[in-house]
């Protein structure tokens, strides 16, 4: 700014001269000024200072403005970026467009940075709105019947109740040997009836029923002490094996949980439960034998008939409560073993007999001879079998028990397997 006074008294010359190297605005030319009389085109410095400063806040907000704009039309194409984090900078570029500066921008873009992230959803529970809740499902009248078994079990004088496996084992031996009796009266049970399971292991106590005692009996002593057994050949490698794997992995003890007697060799999950709850006091499931499978699907204790004791077991404990699971074998296994039979039940006798939807319907009976008139068709064979196949094991289980009582030759075996061939 340059001022210029004359000599003169009356007339003053202002010179001013204004130059602004800002883009938004531009030289203003020489203003003249007479004794404070303004000319058309002339502007006192007063009102300059205000023009620049309203137009240097014009032009602040305009460029607050856009990099508003700026900032929303990033978010829009980069909806995962965050444009205020730190490092991140607005620049005005020359045509009035806003960039904002990351650290991303510096650095190549690669495959992970290109990836994603991915987002969290989460919703509002709503206060009003209940829960569906699931039905628990039970079988009718479960309650009346189970009492009805319990008032024609109350004798206890079925063959479980004295020759089972709480009765098979030593009660004067050490707890970790009555525990492998538990366990060897259990495995020896499978597919014999507890009269002859009891012989067995009233032999195998004199000749000393612990771990090393089997393992230092050869395999032909030890069939003879548990024949007439069903399946001795088969459960005589079973109790070598488990004999060692117990004593290797396990100091001698059977193990505490279902899944280490699982791994036992010939040891299935009904063994494993009911060892569990004989030999260690522990409720770990239902054990479930062809008696317990049976009278279930009798009595229409499933929700749909089931087709092997393992599926009976899931589906028992799906809504029977636990404390009758370690009633429930006992009490129907006697009572399948004195009322509830495989064959012709005893249905009139039953005090289940007017709740129970399968009383007093006929039980299988045996096959016909080819050729007699009364044999069915190829194709309506399979009518013939109402039960399920466990119970026709259940049915010659005597029969062949009393054939193995007796010692055969090999000529008399070989001619009895051509017979039932």
């Amino acid at each position: 700014m340059f001022h210029v006074r004359c000599s003169c008294t009356r007339v003053c010359y202002v010179v001013q001269c204004f130059t602004m190297a800002s883009p938004y605005f531009t030289k203003s030319s020489t203003v003249i000024t007479r004794r404070g009389n303004l000319n058309a085109g002339c502007t006192p410095a007063a009102s300059l200072r205000s023009k620049l400063n309203s137009r240097r806040r014009k032009a602040l907000s305009s460029a607050a403005v856009k990099v508003e704009v700026a900032e929303e039309r990033i978010s829009e194409q980069r909806p995962f970026s965050d444009p205020s984090s730190s490092g991140s900078c607005p620049e005005l570029l020359p045509h009035g467009t806003v960039h904002l500066k990351t650290e991303r921008d510096s650095l190549p873009l690669s495959a992970h940075s290109r990836r994603r992230r991915q987002l969290k959803v989460e919703y509002d529970e709503d206060e009003g709105v209940t829960p569906v809740k699931t039905e628990h499902w039970e079988p009718l009248d479960w309650k009346k019947q189970l009492g009805y078994i319990r008032e024609m079990r109350s004798s206890r004088d079925a063959p479980v109740d004295n020759m089972g496996a709480e009765k098979c084992y030593d009660t004067e031996a050490p707890a970790h040997v009555r525990r492998f009796q538990v366990l060897v009266s259990l495995m020896l049970s499978s597919q014999t009836k507890d009269q002859v399971t009891a012989a067995a292991m009233q032999k195998l106590r004199a000749h000393g029923c612990t771990v090393e005692n089997i393992l230092a009996t050869d395999d032909q002593t030890l069939g003879k002490l548990i024949y007439p057994v069903g399946f001795w050949r088969t459960k005589v490698k079973y109790l070598k094996l488990t004999s060692a794997m117990l004593q290797k992995e396990f100091g001698g003890d059977i193990p505490d949980a279902v899944e280490g007697l699982v791994r036992l060799p010939g040891v299935g999950p009904k063994m494993a439960h009911l060892a569990m709850d004989i030999a260690w006091d522990q409720v770990s499931g239902i054990g479930v034998d062809t008696h317990v499978h049976r009278i279930s699907n009798r009595l229409g204790w499933l929700k749909k008939p089931t087709k092997n004791p393992e599926e009976t077991r899931r589906a028992l404990e799906e809504w029977l409560p636990r404390e009758l699971w370690s009633e429930i074998n006992w009490l129907l296994v006697g009572f399948g073993q004195q009322i509830c039979l495989p064959v012709n039940p005893l249905c009139s006798v039953c005090l289940n007999q007017h709740s129970c939807p399968s009383a007093h319907k006929t039980s299988p009976t045996k096959r016909p001879k080819a050729g007699s008139p009364l044999s069915p068709s190829p194709t309506s064979s399979f009518k013939a079998k109402t039960e399920p196949e466990q119970e026709s094991a259940v049915k010659n289980e005597g029969t062949e028990t009393e054939q193995l009582l007796t010692p055969m030759s090999p000529t008399t075996q070989r001619r009895r397997l051509k017979k039932q061939r």
